[in-house]
């Protein structure tokens, strides 16, 4: 069994806000996406973008390999990468390992914004759209409730249907270092200054955010002892501590001593 806890950052994604909108090649990028923000806000009342307009810069995971009892931390490809080598090494994950995927509000948005992706650039994963078998226990990927193939950590904690909380208060409730150095909110500008290792390094600390929260959920859920959830604990603590990024070092340095 494997286990992928997966986040991802995005900007707009100013050519198909062009095409859409019908915003001619003289308008620059700056202003293309302020159009996309001012007519959100028109149809909304807020600025933030319906997924199919969202671009992935960014997609960090932690895979963890039950059996050979390992985790690994980090952002998929290069920091140049193109963005449909980023989304297709994701779902070429999938593809060649089938793991359970993790998540915060990825039923909402993360996976819907790599569907579109995936959809825009043809990238083929039968595995991942799979919902043929006529046997009801079927465990699926596109399934809402289905939490042997991805696991919604907002969804599943609200109840599915009521409004979730954010990773960042959770986390903090629970003692967990949370958020630190930027907001989703904040990715555009920091891309635009061409902080995209900044941008890597927060979806990074995002990713074992939530890690931490599916560890905690699996205790409460009986699925792993206390021994178990602090043996695991411990072994993403000696994780970070060990990857030589000076994120991941000062996120373990903030980390209690005992879950």
């Amino acid at each position: 069994m494997s286990v992928l806890v997966f986040d991802i950052e995005t900007i707009p994604d100013i050519q198909s806000g062009r095409r859409i909108h019908k915003l001619g090649d003289d308008i620059s990028d700056a202003d293309v996406v302020r159009a996309m923000r001012h007519l959100q806000y028109q149809k909304s009342g807020n600025e933030f973008l319906p997924n199919h307009l969202h671009r992935v810069v960014a997609i960090s995971v932690v895979y963890e390999n039950v059996q050979e009892d390992k985790c690994a931390v980090n952002s998929l490809k290069s920091a140049d990468a193109p963005e449909a080598d980023l989304v297709a090494t994701f779902f070429n994950i999938i593809e060649e390992r089938e793991p359970t995927l993790v998540s915060w509000n990825g039923h909402g948005f993360d996976l819907p914004v790599l569907s579109y992706r995936a959809l825009l650039y043809g990238i083929v994963a039968p595995k991942y759209w799979d919902t043929d078998s006529k046997d009801a226990r079927f465990a699926n990927y596109q399934n809402r409730f289905h939490k042997d193939k991805h696991l919604d950590m907002m969804d599943c904690l609200a109840r599915y249907g009521f409004r979730g909380a954010g990773l960042d208060d959770i986390c903090k409730m629970l003692g967990f270092p949370g958020k630190s150095g930027m907001s989703g909110d904040k990715v555009f500008d920091a891309w635009v200054d061409g902080g995209i290792d900044d941008i890597r390094a927060y979806c990074e600390t995002d990713v074992v955010n939530t890690y931490l929260v599916y560890l905690r959920y699996l205790y409460i859920a009986a699925k792993i002892d206390r021994e178990e959830y602090v043996r695991r604990y411990n072994r993403l603590v000696e994780t970070l501590k060990n990857s030589g990024q000076q994120h991941l070092l000062e996120f373990a340095a903030d980390m209690p001593a005992e879950p």
